[in-house]
């Protein structure tokens, strides 16, 4: 339609112009008419003796066969000659019904002045068909040419738009059915749509969205099954355990009830990660934000996670320079709690684990390091994905660990980056904003959390609740 419209517009337009231009060039050829009479009529005329009518009569058939009235007045308004009054006024009338030059036009007045004095007027009424018989047929026939073109322009214009629009809609229709079958369950279904247009960047955009998606839906299936074998493992010892007991086939020993205790720490610590993870989101909503010395956190962490530490043979080097963040003290030593728990995992026994913090460029920084044997290159760029487990991962992790660490880091406004060292083993690196110096506390400092307080903390909540 907008081609059609369009076409159409343009042949109205261009008909208008010409029309406008046609008028133009009659007017041009009827006032060359006019001045070719007045140049006749004036050759009359002498200065000696004036009008000399016997010449205007030798004039009288040429005018008729132009089919022009004329009348000859003096300065005074004396009629001097007609042409309807001489012997050529029935050959003017006969020639315009031969001619079909139809009516004449209303008279126009034409002063005569010659050696530079008014000698009397002309007044003359030409055929208003004397010139545009030819003429109108030209006029009629362009603008049947220009109608004729901007129905075939228009015609065209709108085969090559269906043409263009269904270029358009094949991949846009194409991305609709994708996603329909999508959102009906079918995770490999991608948009087959090529090109480098605003239509196929959407649809590369839209298929990466589904890898995204069913990739989150592998990994989510796979989370689940670990989550269910882990927490499977626990509650069988524990059952076996209790039943063994209640049968009266073991005693209730310390060493029993230690193993039980252990089993039911493992299942807190898992609990515990899996509802971090699910608050992740908002945690931005709860951080009590206060001025915090990174490198005291990073202490009081380490010292709690000496004993497991300890227990692996695990050396841990601290180089802690001064750097304060404004920040949550309690989810800041769950990041450093989850750094150093997750080195532990892959540094063998005897290894060593570097943890450093310094400022420069307002920005805080704190580097935890270990010599174990690193991180897969391809595993890299998933490391902090939520339910991910690398290959080389122990069956007693929950696997979410590190996304926890980077929700909360996102939280705090930072960012975090996973590499290896040249050396061998894996770099974790935290940037979080510096504190200005000039802005005060926001709030009370709440006592320093333990290093341990994940660890136990099932076992604290519930004396706790007995006290």
């Amino acid at each position: 339609m907008i081609a059609v419209v369009a076409a159409l517009l343009a042949a109205l337009l261009v008909n208008l112009a010409f029309r406008s231009r046609f008028d133009s060039y009659l007017d041009q050829q009827r006032t060359a008419r006019i001045e070719q009479i007045s140049a006749a009529v004036t050759t009359a005329f002498s200065p000696a003796g004036g009008w000399d009518v016997d010449r205007l009569e030798q004039l009288g058939p040429g005018l008729a066969m132009a089919g022009a009235d004329v009348r000859l007045l003096d300065p005074a308004g004396q009629l001097i000659w007609p042409t309807a009054g001489s012997d050529t006024a029935g050959m003017a009338a006969m020639h315009q019904r031969m001619m079909g030059s139809g009516p004449l036009a209303e008279p126009v007045d034409v002063p005569v002045t010659i050696d530079g004095q008014p000698r009397g007027t002309l007044v003359m009424a030409l055929a208003e068909g004397s010139v545009p018989v030819a003429d109108q047929d030209f006029r009629t026939s362009v603008n049947g040419l220009m109608l004729a073109g901007g129905l075939a322009v228009a015609v065209v214009a709108s085969v090559l738009g269906l043409l263009l629009a269904r270029r358009i809609t094949r991949p846009v229709a194409e991305l609709t059915a994708a996603a329909h079958d999508l959102r009906s369950g079918e995770r490999s279904r991608r948009a087959a749509v090529t090109g480098e247009d605003e239509v196929a960047e959407l649809a590369r955009a839209f298929n990466e969205l589904a890898s995204s998606a069913e990739q989150q839906e592998s990994l989510r299936q796979s989370f689940a099954a670990d989550v269910a074998h882990e927490l499977r493992t626990p509650l069988a010892i524990l059952r076996s355990q209790l039943e063994a007991v209640q049968d009266g086939v073991l005693d209730a020993t310390p060493e029993m009830i230690s193993s039980l205790h252990e089993e039911t720490m493992r299942l807190g610590r898992l609990v515990a990660d899996l509802e971090t993870m699910t608050s992740a989101d908002a945690v931005s909503f709860s951080l009590q934000r206060i001025r915090v010395d990174l490198p005291d956190v990073v202490r009081s962490v380490v010292a709690g996670l000496e004993p497991r530490f300890a227990e692996r043979q695990l050396q841990v080097a601290l180089r802690l320079a001064p750097a304060q963040v404004t920040g949550d003290p309690v989810r800041l030593a769950q990041v450093v709690t989850n750094l150093l728990t997750n080195a532990a995992k892959f540094v063998p026994a005897g290894g060593r684990v570097d943890v450093s913090t310094g400022c420069s460029n307002h920005q805080v920084q704190m580097t935890v390091r270990d010599d174990g044997p690193g991180i897969p290159a391809e595993e890299i760029p998933r490391v902090f994905d939520r339910y991910f487990r690398g290959s080389g991962a122990r069956a007693n992790g929950s696997g979410i660990g590190l996304a926890v660490v980077a929700a909360l880091v996102h939280a705090h406004g930072g960012t975090i980056v996973a590499a290896n060292a040249e050396s061998g083993g894996a770099i974790l690196t935290v940037t979080l904003p510096a504190t200005d110096p000039r802005v005060a506390d926001v709030g009370p400092r709440p006592p320093r959390p333990s290093a341990d307080a994940g660890r136990r903390q099932p076992a604290a909540t519930a004396t706790k609740e007995r006290q």
